[in-house]
């Protein structure tokens, strides 16, 4: 059986005040589902320090596990200051950033050599969706963003339709269920049935307490990776427990 697993994205938001909110998600955090959060990285050591039952990861690494690249932050650094898990391959990262499906390949590499689980994010943007082309898109970012050496303890795959971020919309759980499944069997094509059924796939993209549920029905649904409604406990508690029911 996939744990469930309820991931916490706090993008650029957060300072040391915020943590409080570890405190008060704590009760939601001991069920059967996994919980995370990724705040900023000037955050990760106090929130790991904190975190009690509550998982703690970044939101990026760069390929290298050192260097002369000032700004960035390492994979060892993450799992040295007490991250178990990194986001890779978001939208805002890919857009903001041009990284390329080569690039987060790259990344997921040296997360898994610094004892890092990946969470990979895919997802279509509006035009491509408009266009048909939301499973060519997702194919092809899975099959690129994703190393060989794949399993269900070192990699998490996020669909994000990019469109759905933030703006308060939501694909119907078909659309959802569609890519879903359809990532399954990718998966399951080029990994085998008993490695794929291990990985686990997040939905992402404006999930709130008013629809977890719906969404979380939706087969091979495994959680959710959360981005607005994880700042505060009250918003993310109800979703982490439509998850644990």
């Amino acid at each position: 059986m996939r744990r469930k697993l309820a991931a916490g994205n706090w993008k650029m938001n957060g300072t040391l005040a915020e943590l409080s909110e570890l405190g008060a998600l704590q009760g939601a955090a001991g069920g059967n589902a996994e919980v995370l959060i990724c705040p900023p990285v000037t955050l990760v050591a106090s929130a790991a320090a904190n975190a009690g039952a509550i998982a703690i990861g970044g939101q990026d690494c760069h390929s290298a596990a050192s260097g002369a690249h000032t700004g960035d932050v390492s994979a060892p650094m993450l799992r040295d200051a007490g991250a178990t898990y990194v986001i890779l391959g978001h939208s805002e990262r890919r857009a903001d950033h041009g990284e390329s499906d080569a690039l987060v390949a790259y990344k997921t590499q040296a997360a898994w050599a610094a004892g890092l689980t990946a969470i990979v994010c895919v997802g279509e943007t509006l035009d491509e969706r408009e266009s048909g082309k939301t499973l060519d898109v997702v194919g092809r970012q899975l099959a690129a963003s994703l190393p060989d050496d794949v399993t269900g303890a070192n990699t998490v795959i996020a669909y994000e339709p990019v469109w759905a971020i933030g703006t308060g919309k939501v694909p119907t759980t078909n659309q959802i269920a569609d890519v879903h499944g359809f990532m399954r069997s990718a998966l399951i094509q080029r990994f085998g049935t008993d490695l794929a059924d291990t990985i686990r796939l997040l939905y992402g993209g404006s999930v709130k307490a008013s629809n977890a549920t719906e969404i979380f029905a939706v087969a091979d649904v495994d959680g959710a990776l959360v981005g607005g409604a994880s700042l505060k406990a009250t918003d993310f508690a109800p979703i982490v427990d439509a998850l644990n029911n």
